[in-house]
């Protein structure tokens, strides 16, 4: 971890609060894969004492999005009066038979974009073909996808659909709080939502289940920083939100991105891989938006959906086991031909493992 000097003393010195603060064993959690993939790059997990074991959360959405959902993208995209728009990670993510890449492959219209302000170009300059896009995000994606849907209002573009699979990031949180068997002791936030949603929403991670929770940024200090709060929670046992991140996260958040949230999408119950249906932790479109939801207006049949039942993406999801336990990992399952969604996405963590860890971390931690 190459850093300025003042950095280094800065990081010396958290280390080794870490280390007096922390008594006995704690398993901390992040919850977005931005921070999994800088853990790795960065060596955090080298430089903290073993008493101290980060574990990977459901924080990457291309990684908690159900085969359902994959299936169903990929029936509508052997329509041949269909174009589907999705951003590339999720090309290679196994549906129960098939993805998105294999059906490209045999003559489907796949097509990457960078922003869903693309896919109503490609509305207005394909307008005999429906148009779906892939809305797969969390709250820092929801707001542009509901922006998006304004302006094909707004323009009058009837051939643009989404099929949304948005989620909220609180919702699993609190659904692993609420397992048995979920053995968690803090939660890293991930500050890019917060940016959006403000603190609040996770205020019941303290007031409900008394463990402690930092909102943090991504660079390698900035994690240890974090850590360093939360042994400290820990170790005084004054429990609480800390926003560890305020050049960026504001109490409030982003009231201009929540409104529009607020006025297009509703709160429904939603599929997760590894979780099930969780209450509340899906968007969908409004009715005054229906016009664009594809599963309203597009009928399609899809295959009946099943999860791999060897692949254990849904447990690593959890923070149950580490994708070494996973005995698809690194044998049948590789970036280059995954079989599970946590190997697909860069910010997956049977990808960071996978990329980063050979040889490097401790795998039995």
């Amino acid at each position: 971890m190459m850093m300025p000097e003042e950095s280094r003393r800065a990081a010396a010195f958290f280390i080794n609060q870490i280390d007096v603060l922390i008594k006995k064993p704690v398993r901390f959690m992040e919850v977005c894969g931005t921070h999994t993939v800088s853990i790795f790059r960065s060596g955090i997990r080298q430089l903290l004492p073993e008493k101290v074991d980060l574990v990977s959360g459901p924080g990457c959405p291309v990684c908690v999005t159900p085969n359902d959902y994959m299936d169903m993208a990929i029936a509508y995209a052997k329509r041949k009066d269909t174009i589907i728009a999705t951003f590339g990670d999720m090309l290679k993510v196994p549906g129960t038979s098939s993805s998105l890449n294999e059906a490209k492959a045999q003559g489907a219209d796949v097509r990457i974009i960078y922003s869903p302000l693309d896919v109503l170009q490609i509305s207005q300059e394909n307008p005999q073909k429906q148009i779906i896009f892939l809305a797969v995000g969390f709250e820092t994606t929801a707001p542009l996808t509901a922006v998006t849907v304004q302006t094909a209002m707004a323009q009058h573009i009837n051939n643009f659909f989404i099929l949304s699979s948005h989620k909220w990031t609180n919702a699993p949180i609190d659904a692993l709080l609420s397992d048995p068997q979920i053995k968690v002791d803090g939660f890293l936030l991930p500050g890019h939502v917060c940016v959006i949603t403000g603190e609040k929403p996770f205020d019941f991670v303290a007031d409900k289940y008394r463990k402690p929770a930092v909102v943090t940024g991504f660079e390698a200090l900035d994690i240890l920083r974090a850590v360093y709060m939360l042994a400290r929670q820990v170790s005084t046992g004054q429990i609480q939100i800390e926003n560890a991140y305020k050049q960026v996260v504001k109490p409030e958040g982003n009231r201009v991105a929540q409104s529009v949230i607020k006025e297009v999408f509703d709160s429904v119950p939603a599929k997760w891989r590894g979780f099930g249906t969780i209450e509340a932790s899906g968007m969908i479109l409004k009715d005054k938006y229906a016009q664009y939801d594809a599963l309203q207006q597009i009928p399609v049949e899809k295959e009946i959906s099943r999860e791999n039942p060897a692949c254990r993406c849904g447990e690593i999801l959890k923070g149950l086991i580490k994708p070494t336990q996973c005995p698809l990992f690194k044998k049948t399952c590789t970036p280059d031909k995954p079989a599970g969604a946590c190997m697909v996405s860069v910010e997956g963590t049977c990808h960071a493992w996978y990329k980063y860890g050979q040889g490097r971390y401790h795998y039995g931690r």
